[in-house]
Protein backbone atom coordinates (compact mmCIF):
# COMPACT_ATOMS: atom_id res chain seq x y z
CA UNK A 1 0.00 0.00 0.00
CA UNK A 2 1.40 3.32 -1.01
CA UNK A 3 1.78 6.32 1.23
CA UNK A 4 -1.08 8.21 -0.58
CA UNK A 5 -3.44 5.41 0.01
CA UNK A 6 -2.58 5.36 3.69
CA UNK A 7 -3.45 9.12 3.92
CA UNK A 8 -6.86 8.86 2.14
CA UNK A 9 -8.20 6.19 4.52
CA UNK A 10 -8.30 8.39 7.67
CA UNK A 11 -9.77 11.30 5.69
CA UNK A 12 -12.63 9.18 4.34
CA UNK A 13 -13.26 7.79 7.80
CA UNK A 14 -13.41 11.30 9.25
CA UNK A 15 -15.76 12.47 6.56
CA UNK A 16 -17.97 9.47 7.18
CA UNK A 17 -18.13 10.30 10.88
CA UNK A 18 -19.01 13.94 10.09
CA UNK A 19 -21.75 12.85 7.69
CA UNK A 20 -23.06 10.42 10.28
CA UNK A 21 -23.04 13.12 12.95
CA UNK A 22 -24.80 15.56 10.66
CA UNK A 23 -27.37 12.92 9.76
CA UNK A 24 -28.01 12.14 13.38
CA UNK A 25 -28.35 15.85 14.17
CA UNK A 26 -30.76 16.41 11.29
CA UNK A 27 -32.79 13.36 12.28
CA UNK A 28 -33.00 14.59 15.86
CA UNK A 29 -34.05 18.11 14.84
CA UNK A 30 -36.65 16.86 12.37
CA UNK A 31 -38.04 14.42 14.94
CA UNK A 32 -38.34 17.19 17.50
CA UNK A 33 -40.00 19.51 14.96
CA UNK A 34 -42.53 16.85 14.07
CA UNK A 35 -43.21 16.19 17.74
CA UNK A 36 -43.64 19.94 18.33
CA UNK A 37 -46.15 20.15 15.47
CA UNK A 38 -48.07 17.22 16.88
CA UNK A 39 -48.07 18.70 20.38
CA UNK A 40 -49.11 22.09 19.03
CA UNK A 41 -51.95 20.52 17.05
CA UNK A 42 -53.07 18.47 20.04
CA UNK A 43 -52.91 21.55 22.28
CA UNK A 44 -54.98 23.54 19.80
CA UNK A 45 -57.47 20.68 19.56
CA UNK A 46 -57.70 20.41 23.33
CA UNK A 47 -58.29 24.16 23.66
CA UNK A 48 -61.53 23.82 21.68
CA UNK A 49 -64.15 22.53 24.13
CA UNK A 50 -66.36 19.65 23.16
CA UNK A 51 -70.02 20.20 24.00
CA UNK A 52 -73.23 18.25 23.70
CA UNK A 53 -76.18 19.97 22.05
CA UNK A 54 -79.92 19.51 22.39
CA UNK A 55 -82.99 20.87 20.62
CA UNK A 56 -85.74 22.58 22.66
CA UNK A 57 -88.70 20.32 23.27
CA UNK A 58 -92.11 21.56 22.17
CA UNK A 59 -95.05 21.46 24.57
CA UNK A 60 -98.79 21.46 24.10
CA UNK A 61 -100.54 24.61 22.80
CA UNK A 62 -102.68 24.74 25.96
CA UNK A 63 -100.76 25.35 29.16
CA UNK A 64 -101.76 24.63 32.71
CA UNK A 65 -100.51 26.59 35.67
CA UNK A 66 -101.07 25.76 39.33
CA UNK A 67 -101.27 28.69 41.72
CA UNK A 68 -102.16 29.09 45.41
CA UNK A 69 -105.59 30.53 46.17
CA UNK A 70 -107.45 31.77 49.25
CA UNK A 71 -111.15 31.11 49.64
CA UNK A 72 -113.42 33.84 50.99
CA UNK A 73 -117.15 34.14 51.52
CA UNK A 74 -118.99 35.73 48.64
CA UNK A 75 -120.63 38.19 51.07
CA UNK A 76 -119.26 38.80 54.55
CA UNK A 77 -120.58 41.30 57.09
CA UNK A 78 -120.23 42.15 60.80
CA UNK A 79 -123.51 42.75 62.67
CA UNK A 80 -123.73 45.70 65.10
CA UNK A 81 -126.53 47.14 67.23
CA UNK A 82 -128.11 50.51 66.38
CA UNK A 83 -129.66 51.03 69.82
CA UNK A 84 -128.65 50.84 73.49
CA UNK A 85 -129.85 48.30 76.01
CA UNK A 86 -129.31 44.76 77.25
CA UNK A 87 -129.47 41.47 75.36
CA UNK A 88 -132.86 40.02 76.22
CA UNK A 89 -132.70 36.92 74.03
CA UNK A 90 -130.19 35.26 71.74
CA UNK A 91 -131.60 33.06 68.99
CA UNK A 92 -128.49 31.73 67.17
CA UNK A 93 -124.95 30.58 67.80
CA UNK A 94 -121.85 30.01 65.66
CA UNK A 95 -122.38 27.63 62.76
CA UNK A 96 -126.10 28.36 62.54
CA UNK A 97 -127.50 28.67 59.00
CA UNK A 98 -129.89 31.64 58.87
CA UNK A 99 -132.24 33.21 56.33
CA UNK A 100 -132.54 36.87 55.45
CA UNK A 101 -134.68 38.64 58.08
CA UNK A 102 -134.32 35.86 60.65
CA UNK A 103 -134.03 37.01 64.29
CA UNK A 104 -130.52 36.73 65.69
CA UNK A 105 -130.99 38.45 69.05
CA UNK A 106 -133.39 40.81 70.83
CA UNK A 107 -132.36 43.80 72.92
CA UNK A 108 -134.30 45.16 75.91
CA UNK A 109 -134.44 48.98 75.52
CA UNK A 110 -136.21 50.49 78.57
CA UNK A 111 -134.76 53.97 78.04
CA UNK A 112 -135.86 54.09 74.40
CA UNK A 113 -139.32 52.83 75.41
CA UNK A 114 -139.73 55.67 77.93
CA UNK A 115 -138.45 58.25 75.47
CA UNK A 116 -140.93 56.98 72.89
CA UNK A 117 -143.82 57.33 75.34
CA UNK A 118 -142.75 60.87 76.15
CA UNK A 119 -142.41 61.72 72.45
CA UNK A 120 -145.88 60.43 71.73
CA UNK A 121 -147.28 62.56 74.57
CA UNK A 122 -145.47 65.60 73.21
CA UNK A 123 -146.93 64.84 69.79
CA UNK A 124 -150.43 64.69 71.23
CA UNK A 125 -149.90 68.02 73.06
CA UNK A 126 -148.63 69.65 69.90
CA UNK A 127 -151.60 68.30 67.95
CA UNK A 128 -154.06 69.71 70.55
CA UNK A 129 -152.39 73.11 70.45
CA UNK A 130 -152.51 73.03 66.64
CA UNK A 131 -156.26 72.28 66.68
CA UNK A 132 -156.90 75.16 69.10
CA UNK A 133 -154.81 77.50 66.95
CA UNK A 134 -156.73 76.42 63.85
CA UNK A 135 -160.09 77.13 65.56
CA UNK A 136 -158.87 80.54 66.66
CA UNK A 137 -157.62 81.38 63.20
CA UNK A 138 -160.95 80.40 61.63
CA UNK A 139 -162.85 82.63 64.07
CA UNK A 140 -160.61 85.58 63.26
CA UNK A 141 -161.18 85.01 59.54
CA UNK A 142 -164.96 85.30 60.12
CA UNK A 143 -164.60 88.36 62.37
CA UNK A 144 -162.39 90.22 59.92
CA UNK A 145 -165.30 90.27 57.47
CA UNK A 146 -167.29 92.51 59.85
CA UNK A 147 -164.11 94.35 60.90
CA UNK A 148 -164.67 93.17 64.49
CA UNK A 149 -160.91 92.44 64.78
CA UNK A 150 -157.95 94.14 63.30
CA UNK A 151 -155.85 92.76 60.49
CA UNK A 152 -152.97 92.43 62.94
CA UNK A 153 -154.96 90.08 65.16
CA UNK A 154 -155.78 87.90 62.15
CA UNK A 155 -152.11 87.75 61.10
CA UNK A 156 -151.13 86.79 64.65
CA UNK A 157 -153.71 83.99 64.67
CA UNK A 158 -152.52 82.64 61.30
CA UNK A 159 -148.90 82.80 62.41
CA UNK A 160 -149.69 80.96 65.64
CA UNK A 161 -151.43 78.23 63.60
CA UNK A 162 -148.40 77.73 61.36
CA UNK A 163 -146.11 77.53 64.38
CA UNK A 164 -148.35 74.95 66.05
CA UNK A 165 -148.46 72.88 62.86
CA UNK A 166 -144.67 72.98 62.64
CA UNK A 167 -144.47 71.78 66.24
CA UNK A 168 -146.72 68.85 65.35
CA UNK A 169 -144.45 67.93 62.43
CA UNK A 170 -141.38 68.10 64.71
CA UNK A 171 -143.02 65.94 67.35
CA UNK A 172 -144.11 63.40 64.75
CA UNK A 173 -140.58 63.17 63.34
CA UNK A 174 -139.21 62.60 66.85
CA UNK A 175 -141.74 59.79 67.38
CA UNK A 176 -140.72 58.12 64.11
CA UNK A 177 -137.03 58.39 65.04
CA UNK A 178 -137.59 56.70 68.38
CA UNK A 179 -139.83 54.06 66.79
CA UNK A 180 -137.01 53.21 64.40
CA UNK A 181 -134.54 53.01 67.28
CA UNK A 182 -136.98 50.76 69.12
CA UNK A 183 -137.30 48.57 66.02
CA UNK A 184 -133.51 48.10 66.06
CA UNK A 185 -133.90 46.06 69.23
CA UNK A 186 -134.48 43.13 66.86
CA UNK A 187 -131.13 42.07 65.39
CA UNK A 188 -131.95 40.34 62.09
CA UNK A 189 -129.85 38.62 59.42
CA UNK A 190 -129.28 40.88 56.40
CA UNK A 191 -128.92 37.93 53.99
CA UNK A 192 -128.84 34.14 53.86
CA UNK A 193 -125.67 32.75 55.38
CA UNK A 194 -123.94 31.10 58.29
CA UNK A 195 -122.98 32.67 61.63
CA UNK A 196 -119.18 32.54 61.84
CA UNK A 197 -118.77 34.51 65.09
CA UNK A 198 -120.86 35.40 68.17
CA UNK A 199 -119.53 38.01 70.56
CA UNK A 200 -122.47 38.57 72.93
CA UNK A 201 -124.80 36.71 75.27
CA UNK A 202 -127.96 37.26 77.30
CA UNK A 203 -127.63 40.14 79.74
CA UNK A 204 -124.72 41.82 77.97
CA UNK A 205 -124.76 45.63 77.82
CA UNK A 206 -125.13 46.88 74.26
CA UNK A 207 -123.88 50.28 73.10
CA UNK A 208 -124.30 51.89 69.72
CA UNK A 209 -122.26 54.54 67.96
CA UNK A 210 -118.46 54.77 68.10
CA UNK A 211 -118.26 52.41 71.09
CA UNK A 212 -120.37 49.71 69.44
CA UNK A 213 -119.16 46.12 69.66
CA UNK A 214 -119.61 43.52 66.95
CA UNK A 215 -122.39 41.15 68.01
CA UNK A 216 -122.33 38.58 65.19
CA UNK A 217 -120.45 37.86 61.99
CA UNK A 218 -122.34 36.37 59.07
CA UNK A 219 -120.96 34.93 55.81
CA UNK A 220 -122.72 33.83 52.66
CA UNK A 221 -121.02 30.54 51.75
CA UNK A 222 -123.26 29.10 49.05
CA UNK A 223 -120.84 30.69 46.58
CA UNK A 224 -117.20 31.33 47.46
CA UNK A 225 -114.69 33.74 46.01
CA UNK A 226 -111.18 32.39 45.42
CA UNK A 227 -108.54 35.08 44.97
CA UNK A 228 -105.51 34.10 42.89
CA UNK A 229 -102.47 36.17 41.91
CA UNK A 230 -101.60 35.30 38.31
CA UNK A 231 -98.02 36.13 37.16
CA UNK A 232 -97.72 38.98 34.69
CA UNK A 233 -96.58 36.71 31.83
CA UNK A 234 -99.98 34.94 31.94
CA UNK A 235 -102.12 38.02 32.60
CA UNK A 236 -103.37 38.35 29.00
CA UNK A 237 -104.57 34.75 28.93
CA UNK A 238 -106.42 35.03 32.26
CA UNK A 239 -109.74 36.33 30.96
CA UNK A 240 -113.21 36.16 32.58
CA UNK A 241 -115.06 32.97 31.71
CA UNK A 242 -111.97 30.77 31.98
CA UNK A 243 -112.60 27.47 33.81
CA UNK A 244 -110.50 26.53 36.82
CA UNK A 245 -110.08 23.36 38.85
CA UNK A 246 -109.48 23.50 42.59
CA UNK A 247 -107.87 20.82 44.74
CA UNK A 248 -107.70 20.79 48.54
CA UNK A 249 -105.65 18.58 50.82
CA UNK A 250 -108.68 17.69 52.93
CA UNK A 251 -110.35 16.25 49.81
CA UNK A 252 -107.66 14.05 48.20
CA UNK A 253 -108.57 12.88 44.72
CA UNK A 254 -111.42 15.39 44.33
CA UNK A 255 -111.60 18.51 42.22
CA UNK A 256 -113.98 21.45 42.42
CA UNK A 257 -114.82 23.49 39.35
CA UNK A 258 -114.92 27.29 39.32
CA UNK A 259 -115.12 30.11 36.81
CA UNK A 260 -112.84 33.11 36.56
CA UNK A 261 -115.37 35.90 37.19
CA UNK A 262 -113.31 39.10 37.19
CA UNK A 263 -109.79 40.52 37.36
CA UNK A 264 -108.31 43.64 38.87
CA UNK A 265 -107.33 44.90 35.39
CA UNK A 266 -104.08 46.12 36.91
CA UNK A 267 -100.67 44.60 37.66
CA UNK A 268 -99.49 44.88 41.26
CA UNK A 269 -96.13 46.68 41.08
CA UNK A 270 -94.88 44.93 44.22
CA UNK A 271 -95.49 41.33 43.09
CA UNK A 272 -95.92 41.80 39.30
CA UNK A 273 -99.10 39.72 39.44
CA UNK A 274 -102.71 40.17 38.36
CA UNK A 275 -105.33 39.69 41.07
CA UNK A 276 -108.14 37.45 39.78
CA UNK A 277 -111.35 36.21 41.38
CA UNK A 278 -112.74 32.73 40.76
CA UNK A 279 -116.31 31.95 41.83
CA UNK A 280 -116.97 28.42 43.09
CA UNK A 281 -120.43 27.04 43.83
CA UNK A 282 -120.67 25.49 47.30
CA UNK A 283 -124.25 24.18 47.67
CA UNK A 284 -123.36 21.54 50.29
CA UNK A 285 -121.09 23.81 52.32
CA UNK A 286 -118.11 21.48 51.90
CA UNK A 287 -115.72 24.34 51.20
CA UNK A 288 -114.93 26.65 54.10
CA UNK A 289 -114.04 30.36 53.88
CA UNK A 290 -110.40 31.03 54.65
CA UNK A 291 -109.24 27.67 53.25
CA UNK A 292 -106.15 27.26 51.09
CA UNK A 293 -106.60 25.72 47.65
CA UNK A 294 -104.42 24.84 44.66
CA UNK A 295 -105.97 26.47 41.60
CA UNK A 296 -105.26 24.88 38.21
CA UNK A 297 -105.87 27.22 35.28
CA UNK A 298 -105.87 25.92 31.70
CA UNK A 299 -104.62 28.95 29.81
CA UNK A 300 -104.90 29.05 26.01
CA UNK A 301 -101.62 29.80 24.24
CA UNK A 302 -101.28 31.23 20.70
CA UNK A 303 -98.53 28.72 19.92
CA UNK A 304 -96.87 25.68 21.43
CA UNK A 305 -94.36 26.35 24.18
CA UNK A 306 -90.72 25.27 24.45
CA UNK A 307 -89.00 23.41 27.26
CA UNK A 308 -85.34 23.14 28.18
CA UNK A 309 -83.46 21.29 30.93
CA UNK A 310 -82.40 23.47 33.84
CA UNK A 311 -78.79 22.37 33.18
CA UNK A 312 -78.84 24.30 29.89
CA UNK A 313 -79.46 27.66 31.58
CA UNK A 314 -76.75 30.23 32.17
CA UNK A 315 -77.39 32.39 35.22
CA UNK A 316 -76.04 35.92 34.84
CA UNK A 317 -76.61 39.14 36.72
CA UNK A 318 -78.48 40.57 33.72
CA UNK A 319 -80.86 37.60 33.46
CA UNK A 320 -81.11 34.03 32.20
CA UNK A 321 -79.28 33.02 29.01
CA UNK A 322 -78.59 29.93 26.90
CA UNK A 323 -75.68 29.08 24.60
CA UNK A 324 -76.62 28.22 21.01
CA UNK A 325 -74.45 27.13 18.07
CA UNK A 326 -74.22 29.13 14.84
CA UNK A 327 -71.70 27.95 12.22
CA UNK A 328 -69.63 26.15 14.83
CA UNK A 329 -69.43 29.11 17.17
CA UNK A 330 -71.25 30.00 20.36
CA UNK A 331 -74.03 32.60 20.39
CA UNK A 332 -75.29 33.61 23.83
CA UNK A 333 -79.05 34.30 23.73
CA UNK A 334 -81.12 35.90 26.55
CA UNK A 335 -84.41 34.11 27.29
CA UNK A 336 -87.52 34.55 29.41
CA UNK A 337 -88.79 31.55 31.34
CA UNK A 338 -92.31 30.72 32.49
CA UNK A 339 -93.30 27.69 34.51
CA UNK A 340 -90.75 25.65 36.45
CA UNK A 341 -91.28 21.88 36.08
CA UNK A 342 -88.40 20.92 38.35
CA UNK A 343 -85.81 19.43 35.99
CA UNK A 344 -87.19 21.44 33.03
CA UNK A 345 -88.36 25.02 32.55
CA UNK A 346 -90.70 26.63 30.07
CA UNK A 347 -89.11 29.11 27.65
CA UNK A 348 -91.42 31.96 26.67
CA UNK A 349 -89.17 34.18 24.57
CA UNK A 350 -85.71 34.06 22.99
CA UNK A 351 -85.85 30.77 21.07
CA UNK A 352 -87.71 29.64 17.97
CA UNK A 353 -87.33 25.91 18.63
CA UNK A 354 -84.89 25.11 15.80
CA UNK A 355 -81.68 26.13 17.58
CA UNK A 356 -78.96 23.82 18.81
CA UNK A 357 -78.56 24.57 22.53
CA UNK A 358 -75.50 23.60 24.55
CA UNK A 359 -76.67 21.08 27.12
CA UNK A 360 -74.21 21.82 29.94
CA UNK A 361 -72.39 25.06 29.14
CA UNK A 362 -69.17 25.60 31.16
CA UNK A 363 -68.67 28.89 32.96
CA UNK A 364 -65.76 29.77 30.64
CA UNK A 365 -67.90 29.55 27.53
CA UNK A 366 -67.96 32.98 25.83
CA UNK A 367 -69.94 34.49 23.01
CA UNK A 368 -68.27 33.75 19.65
CA UNK A 369 -66.05 30.94 20.98
CA UNK A 370 -65.36 27.94 18.73
CA UNK A 371 -66.59 24.59 20.00
CA UNK A 372 -66.71 21.00 18.86
CA UNK A 373 -69.99 19.08 18.94
CA UNK A 374 -69.71 15.74 20.65
CA UNK A 375 -70.84 12.73 18.69
CA UNK A 376 -74.15 11.28 19.79
CA UNK A 377 -73.79 7.96 21.60
CA UNK A 378 -75.02 4.94 19.64
CA UNK A 379 -78.60 3.95 20.39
Amino acid sequence: MTEGTRRIGPIVGGLALVVLALGLAFWGISTRAKALVVVTRETADMSVPTVAVITPERGAPQQEIALPGTMQAFTDAPIYARTNGYVKRRAVDIGAHVRAGQLLAEIDTPEIDQQLQQARADEATAAANARLAETTAERYRDLIKTESVSRQDLDNANGNLEARQAAVASASANVKRLEQLQAFRRIEAPFDGVITARNTDVGALIDSGSTAKELFHIAQVRTLRVFVNVPQVYSRAAQPGLKAELTLREYPGRTFTGTLARTAQSIDVATRTLLTEIDVENPKGELLPGSYADVHLHLPSPSSTLKLPVSALIFKSNGLQVATLRNGRVAIVPITVGRDFGSDVEVLTGLSGTEQVVANPPDSLADGAAVRVAAEPPR
